[in-house]
């Protein structure tokens, strides 16, 4: 007997929902997270069951689904009520950029879109590669903050989408953490002292405050406060461990770091290609 492909998907997190968009199976999402904003389209035709944490269980049992798909341990209390409902569950849980471009064709493969994910994988691979090509000298310290109240440094795959974009986060021993509570910078002081060129915030879905961490005690002696290289990039666009990420975050990195180079007449290489995929 051939094996059944998914056909109702309630995607519970952002990245599932653009690879499917991405690849051409829209068509078998029935419910979204609602955090969703890419593609835009998916807020206008998939109804919304969940938040991050939470989610509503007797909504997503009654559109029937026949696979949901989450992320990471945090959604594991959903992940356990819904499969004692009976409903087939597949938490990803990567932190890399290898582990978005593996979550990829896992999912490419679960619902018989081998070939079209393949394209999509080789999109993001061309991305990161023209990223490294395009790179220039030196390499600006960056500092990455994902969170404001505590201050929380950069997971995985932004540290490595950073490198590839020509900078070097400055705490790249926090990015080896998979959660948040252990990437909190315990002293705000030891941004200071690591000297960071260029400070990137990107708060989870609050708008960044570039004056307000400017104003922290001490801040205005880095470089990066010195020479106001304070920018942001949405969080929609670098936090969601999927396409967005390799192509319109990676983008903004390239776009931030070169602007550094410009600043300080500095060389770099070719850039301005459109990455955005």
């Amino acid at each position: 007997m051939e094996a059944q492909l998914p056909c109702r998907i309630v995607c519970l997190t952002e990245e599932t929902t653009e690879t499917l968009y991405r690849i051409g199976e829209a068509d078998r999402i029935v419910g979204i997270s609602g955090f969703t904003v890419r593609p835009p389209q998916a807020r206008k035709e998939k109804p919304r069951v969940s938040a991050f944490t939470s989610a509503r269980i007797g909504r997503i049992l009654a559109l029937s689904p026949d696979l949901v798909l989450g992320f990471s341990d945090l959604q594991a209390d959903i992940a356990q009520e819904l499969i004692r409902a009976g409903v087939s569950v597949m938490v990803f849980n990567h932190r890399s950029v290898s582990g978005i471009l593996d979550m990829m064709k896992t999912l490419g493969a679960m619902v018989g879109a081998s070939e079209s994910a393949e394209v999509l994988i080789d999109e993001c691979r061309a991305n990161l590669e023209y990223a490294r090509t395009r790179a220039g000298t030196p390499r600006p310290r960056v500092y990455f903050e994902e969170w404001d109240t505590p201050q929380i440094s950069a997971i995985r795959w932004v540290s490595e989408l950073i490198e590839a974009a020509g900078g070097d986060d400055i705490f790249p021993e926090l990015a080896q953490c998979p959660d948040g509570k252990s990437r909190i910078i315990a002293d705000p002081q030891e941004v200071v002292r690591r000297r960071p060129d260029i400070i990137i915030g990107s708060w989870c879905g609050k708008k960044f405050r570039p004056e307000k961490v400017a104003a922290r005690p001490g801040w205005s002696a880095t470089p990066a406060v010195k020479n106001n290289a304070l920018y942001e990039i949405k969080s929609a666009e670098i936090l969601q461990p999927g396409p967005a990420a390799l192509s319109d975050g990676l983008s903004r990195l390239c776009t931030i770091i070169d602007a550094w180079h410009a600043a300080h007449d500095r060389p770099v290489h070719e850039s301005g290609q459109d990455i955005t995929g």
